[in-house]
């Protein structure tokens, strides 16, 4: 049963969602396309300590694509130049890199397709069913192309991605300008809206921006954490979100 304790999203101005591991499990594809990447690109440079999935959570979940690469590369104390974001996928600028680890991705999205979580569907319906807005709020570029391969593109009148960013010079998470933004789009008051979120600098974007309610999504950055970062309330799946939801 859903737990009677947790808010009711329906009394929200507007509720934002990021995308991957909060709608769709493309955290998943993330990782794997990071991690293959990083791993080849490591042992061609000598860069030591290896590549660990901690590194993603810590310097790559929920940021624009080129701020992970450089962020990354800047813990082991390389720095490259950050090129530009048509560099060719071979040049070994931060563009380039983060172009590089895109076709991975790309290839495993059209091979593999993806599907949204059951959860995530049953809230988004819940709200639907009693005119809650609703925007997505992703640092990924692919973001339209994911919400597409998952059959969910219409639900979202609003999407603020990493191609918005870049093109409106909005700054990467932890930075709250992107849930900012599409609090604006939708003529939400920050303050009376949610923001749910499964990344670190997520969960401190939504804090930063003094969303009233920011709740984490655990899947796998651990409660403590996304407490420590901000969030109000944390859950392990949105399922447990229905209930109050529709109350």
């Amino acid at each position: 049963m859903p737990d009677a304790n947790l808010p009711d999203l329906r009394r929200c101005d507007a509720v934002l969602f990021d995308l991957d591991g909060v709608i769709t499990p493309t955290a998943e594809v993330h990782m794997h396309s990071w991690r293959a990447m990083f791993e080849e690109l490591f042992a061609q440079w000598g860069i030591e300590p290896a590549y660990t999935d901690q590194d993603y959570f810590d310097h790559l979940d929920g940021k624009k694509r080129y701020d992970g690469v450089a962020t990354l590369l800047r813990s082991r104390d390389v720095e490259v130049p950050w090129g530009d974001p048509s560099d060719d996928p071979s040049l070994d600028t931060v563009c380039g890199i983060g172009n590089r680890k895109n076709i991975v991705f790309s290839r495993v999205l059209a091979e593999e397709g993806i599907a949204a979580y059951p959860g995530s569907l049953a809230l988004l319906d819940a709200l639907a069913a009693v005119g809650t807005p609703v925007a997505v709020v992703s640092s990924s570029k692919n973001a339209r192309d994911v919400l597409t391969a998952a059959g969910i593109l219409d639900r979202f009148p609003v999407i603020v991605d990493g191609a918005t960013a870049e093109r409106d010079g909005l700054p990467s998470k932890p930075a709250p300008d992107m849930f900012l933004a599409g609090a604006r789009q939708l003529q939400a008051v920050p303050a009376r809206s949610a923001v749910l979120e499964d990344a670190l600098s997520g969960v401190a974007a939504a804090a930063a921006g003094g969303f009233g309610l920011v709740i984490g999504v655990d899947r796998g950055a651990g409660a403590a954490t996304l407490t420590a970062a901000g969030a109000h309330v944390v859950v392990g799946d949105l399922a447990e979100l229905v209930g109050p939801a529709t109350r």
